[in-house]
């Protein structure tokens, strides 16, 4: 941000949002607070004004904004006022972290000129954001507030993206400086990967035989799917999708085997994990090795240095652009010409695609099931036909919504949404409202679990307040699935994980102005839904399930 006077002063809130602008947000997530009033004042009195929504939670605030960043690849803003309002935002915040979203947060701050008296809601901030974010800190005078929050946006939005944090002493934010110029947003450099990197990776595939690469969320959130799908068709190999990946090879393709996820794995003699952690959802970076096996060897890219994993045993990593990484281990693999050889993994590819098939005819019988109560898998059998190939998918649950992810694979990339590694329920009204304002002309469908559509259902009234119009679909099995299994695998019991029975979660959608409905039979489900699309308002479908029809968990994440 350069410091050259452009024109009169303006109050700091004109400041901070000229930064966001110019770093392309367009939408404003907030919940009322005296403290952060000139955002509010720049939002509706500058040129052309930005949209408001104000929501009814501050969490739902800053999902949305999350979510934002996570559909458009850029930063999502949310202003939250001082003291309760901000640490309202922190599990959203670290949600971000966990993801690698794009997020910049401003908070209110009590003044200056009353700092260490005891006003109203005085907090320091930056402290409790150190750990989950990319930066903390406070614009201490009016001066500070552009360069500070273009400095967070530019940081947000580098790799490894992330949230960033700033709050604005509230004197300050209505004092008042000259306008600078503001930056036209993140123009820093794609970084090169090492092309000995690279040619490490090639080797390892070119004498390979069972090879699987995996393509993660930062595929997609550094615009490294049209590059990955170019390497995975030129050269054959086998993928599976994680978190935002899904998609960038799209559902139905020969070469995607999700499906015969534990087969890759467990029979894979290499696995390329790019653009996700080594975390629990992949083994913490060790596949195969069972029954006296050689485990696979594991290679490990990441879009910065400090996202490669430092507790796994690798053969091999790289880090960078993500796009430049797969177009230059193309060129490592097969020469200088894109007609060079390359392996030719097609018997392992078709074991796998064997196995596709085999999956895909057992989940035929769950998604078509008649069982009552309800088998979960119904619901999807119902609902995976109705989908446009654009729809945007969120999962906010324990076990209904990881039906969702054995089920559902999107057709185009950018249309799924789930919590991703930190595994926040409450994010999905939030990133429903981010989905439909960044995709208006989309399906967006949230998959809600009854316990976290308890979280966050009140938030329906900031969707009709704002027209934003979402179908929700609820797999209500009155428990938090999630944990009464295990409890009762553990103890022999489960207490506290059992929710009122048939509760209507419906009319809450009613009562506060949308639309909906329960469903108890399942020839009903594909009807229900289709009124959901229909209707043009926020509306919920609520599905009375077997609670008893656990997801058949191969992890605990532990």
């Amino acid at each position: 941000m350069t410091t050259d006077q452009t024109s009169e002063p303006q109050h700091g809130g004109i400041l901070a949002l000229d930064v966001a602008r110019a770093h392309g947000v367009s939408t404003l997530f907030t919940l009322s607070g005296a403290h952060v009033f000139p955002m509010y004042d720049a939002a509706v009195k500058t040129e052309p004004a930005m949209p408001i929504v104000d929501v009814r939670h501050e969490p739902t605030a800053v999902f949305a904004a999350e979510a934002i960043g996570k559909l458009t690849r850029a930063p999502g803003l949310a202003v939250l006022t001082a003291g309760p309002g901000v640490t309202n935002g922190v599990s959203a915040v670290a949600q971000a972290s966990f993801s690698g979203s794009p997020l910049v947060v401003v908070g209110g701050r009590a003044p200056n000129n009353r700092w260490g008296t005891g006003s109203l809601q005085e907090l320091d901030h930056p402290p409790i954001f150190s750990s989950i974010s990319k930066s903390a800190t406070t614009a201490h005078t009016v001066a500070d507030i552009a360069p500070t929050i273009d400095e967070a946006f530019t940081l947000a939005g580098s790799s490894h993206r992330g949230p960033a944090f700033v709050d604005v002493p509230m004197d300050e934010f209505f004092n008042s400086a000259p306008v600078g110029t503001p930056s036209q947003g993140n123009t820093t450099a794609p970084v090169q990967p090492d092309p000995d990197a690279l040619r490490a990776i090639a080797e390892l595939l070119r004498t390979s035989e069972r090879p699987v690469l995996v393509l993660g969320t930062d595929v997609w959130a550094d615009r490294a799917e049209v590059a990955a799908l170019q390497f995975v068709q030129q050269t054959g190999i086998p993928v599976i999708a994680n978190g935002m990946g899904r998609g960038i090879v799209p559902g139905g393709h020969p070469q995607l085997v999700t499906k015969a996820r534990s087969t890759s794995f467990n029979r894979a003699d290499l696995v390329v994990v790019v653009g996700t952690p080594l975390d629990f959802r992949l083994g913490y970076g060790v596949f195969g090795g069972k029954e006296g096996a050689t485990p696979a060897r594991t290679v490990h890219v990441a879009d910065s240095a400090d996202q490669v994993s430092s507790h796994a045993a690798t053969a091999a990593t790289a880090h960078g652009d993500l796009s430049l990484f797969f177009t230059g281990l193309f060129d490592a693999l097969t020469g200088s010409s894109a007609h060079g050889s390359r392996p030719d993994w097609t018997p392992w590819l078709s074991t796998l695609q064997d196995e596709v098939a085999a999956a895909t005819a057992r989940d035929d019988e769950l998604l078509t099931a008649e069982a009552d109560p309800i088998h979960p898998a119904r619901i999807y059998g119902e609902l995976l036909p109705r989908l446009a190939d654009d729809a945007v998918v969120i999962g906010d649950g324990g076990d209904f919504v990881s039906f969702a992810g054995k089920f559902v694979e999107p057709k185009r990339p950018g249309g799924w949404l789930d919590p991703g590694p930190y595994g926040c329920l409450g994010a999905g009204m939030g990133a429903a409202m981010a989905a439909r304002i960044a995709r208006p002309s989309s399906q967006v469908v949230l998959l809600y679990g009854d316990g976290a559509a308890g979280m966050s259902l009140m938030d329906v009234d900031t969707l009709v307040r704002h027209d934003l119009p979402v179908v929700m679909v609820v797999g209500n099995n009155s428990a938090w699935g999630l944990e009464k299994g295990p409890m009762q695998w553990i103890y022999g019991y489960d207490v506290a994980a059992d929710l009122a029975p048939n509760t209507r979660y419906d009319q809450v959608v009613t009562a506060l102005g949308g639309g909906g409905e329960m469903v108890t039979d399942p020839r009903q489900i594909g009807p229900a839904i289709d009124r959901a699309l229909a209707s043009g308002v926020p509306y919920l479908v609520n599905v009375m399930t077997d609670v008893d029809a656990a997801y058949p968990r191969a992890t605990t994440g532990i």
